[in-house]
């Protein structure tokens, strides 16, 4: 699929987020977003480019975590031929490339002491100088930054400068995470589950059970709209009946009765060997219920229906794979499935 720029959610924080953005895009200043790993950081960053005037003049990305410590000057600033081993013609750097439009520094959080220097001057004076020369270079460049980091108290424990970070923050953008995006789970859920069955070739949609998105609204999402689009694309492509609403969603595609058993000061699997299921099962997404009971049997009844319920899902509904999983006999599974209604 071709990437995406558009932003999708209905949600107050998100569209706070997107407005603050469109805002300052018409500012030639500096911006730093920050947020989350899969919040959106590079959309944002782009969106502020795109509403600028500087719209139709480069854009340039740079990874500062890509990037080793050794070669990120390198990288920013240009170098001149011979500067060192390995620098056989001279180079421009991303600051040059940028010169005109916008340059995003994404990851800034892990950029050097001797970097963060250089570039305070370079967004203070508006010069970068190669690496191996002593003249200087007039760069006219914006600069977007982003990080999942929280820059002040890098600062407070020496990582990061105070003065860059003066010089970045004018506009500062947090995006929420998405368990913070009141309604946008399932809208965006129903976004990548629309994509994926026309990817798929599926004839219409048929939308989502009621089991999974009660999964999906009690899940996390520590990786936010990227997890969920993963999650989202690998539901619809192992539904097995495009005909009914898909409902049933797995968080970790690792989860396996016979995921390999890593002990420690054990050497290796042989690659020959057969594996082995774990000792003991991964435990479902389930947590016993707080607050006072006053109805026991109900609670307990409630409980249990839902880790069979979390681990049918977690073992692609096969009642055998459960059953081993949660150290159950095939009629005892059977049985219990039956009594609580999850038997279709």
């Amino acid at each position: 699929m071709e990437r995406e720029t558009q932003f999708i959610g209905q949600s107050a924080a998100f569209q706070d987020a997107v407005e603050r953005a469109s805002l300052a895009a018409s500012l030639d200043r500096p911006v730093l977003v920050i947020g989350e790993r899969g919040t959106g950081k590079e959309l944002i960053a782009e969106r502020l480019h795109r509403l600028s005037t500087r719209w139709d003049r480069p854009y340039v990305i740079l990874n500062c975590a890509a990037m080793p410590e050794t070669l990120i000057e390198s990288e920013l600033f240009g170098h001149e031929a011979g500067a060192f081993t390995g620098a056989t013609r001279t180079r421009a750097g991303r600051f040059e490339e940028a010169d005109g439009g916008t340059l995003f520094l994404d990851e800034l959080a892990t950029m050097s002491m001797g970097a963060q220097e250089r570039l305070l001057r370079a967004v203070e004076y508006g010069e970068v100088t190669r690496v191996g020369s002593s003249r200087p270079i007039r760069v006219d460049v914006r600069i977007v930054a982003a990080t999942n980091e929280h820059l002040p108290a890098l600062v407070d424990d020496n990582r990061f400068r105070a003065d860059l970070l003066d010089r970045l923050s004018f506009e500062v953008i947090t995006l929420p995470p998405l368990r913070a995006r009141e309604g946008d789970i399932e809208v965006l859920a129903t976004y990548f589950g629309q994509r994926m069955a026309a990817v798929l070739g599926w004839d219409e949609w048929p939308g989502f059970g009621p089991r999974a998105l009660a999964a999906m609204e009690g899940h996390d999402w520590p990786g936010n709209v990227r997890e969920l689009r993963n999650v989202i694309e690998r539901a619809i492509y192992r539904w097995a009946d495009p005909e009914k609403p898909v409902d049933a969603v797995n968080f970790d595609p690792f989860a396996s009765p016979w995921q390999p058993v890593v002990r420690k000061g054990a050497a290796p699997a042989d690659r020959g060997s057969a594996p082995t299921a774990p000792a003991d099962p991964a435990p479902a997404s389930t947590a016993m219920p707080t607050g006072p009971v006053r109805d026991m049997r109900a609670a307990v009844d409630s409980y249990e229906r839902q880790i069979l319920a979390d681990t049918m899902a977690r073992c692609r509904f096969n009642q055998k794979v459960a059953a081993e999983a949660l150290g159950l006999s095939y009629d005892q599974i059977r049985h219990a499935l039956k009594k609580h209604g999850l038997n279709q």
